[in-house]
């Protein structure tokens, strides 16, 4: 049976992300325990975020989003996700190799 670690307490939920985008949570939870539940009323939390895009890069995000028949903004979301997504994959297959 392996031990598992103590999860440390954190100071905010800037710490615990950080905290978590370092160690894999395997170490500090036995999964195999786990079980399935459904949050019937959980909001999924969003801020509005100001940025400022070249004219011609917001023309061609308005033009790919009309083809799927999405907001733009839709769009947008799921277009950064992906791209966040490989980069932290990237990066975290990158930091175990070394």
């Amino acid at each position: 049976m392996i031990k598992l670690k103590t999860l440390p307490k954190f100071k905010n939920e800037q710490a615990e992300a950080v905290f978590w985008s370092k160690h894999d949570s395997a170490d500090y939870v036995d999964w195999s325990k786990a079980k399935k539940t459904i949050f019937p009323d959980l909001k999924a939390t969003s801020r509005p975020v100001p940025i400022r895009f070249p004219i011609s890069l917001l023309a061609r995000l308005k033009y790919l989003a009309n083809k799927r028949h999405i907001p733009y903004q839709s769009l947008l979301k799921i277009l950064l996700e992906k791209s966040v997504e490989k980069e932290l994959n990237s990066a975290s297959h990158a930091t175990h190799v070394l």
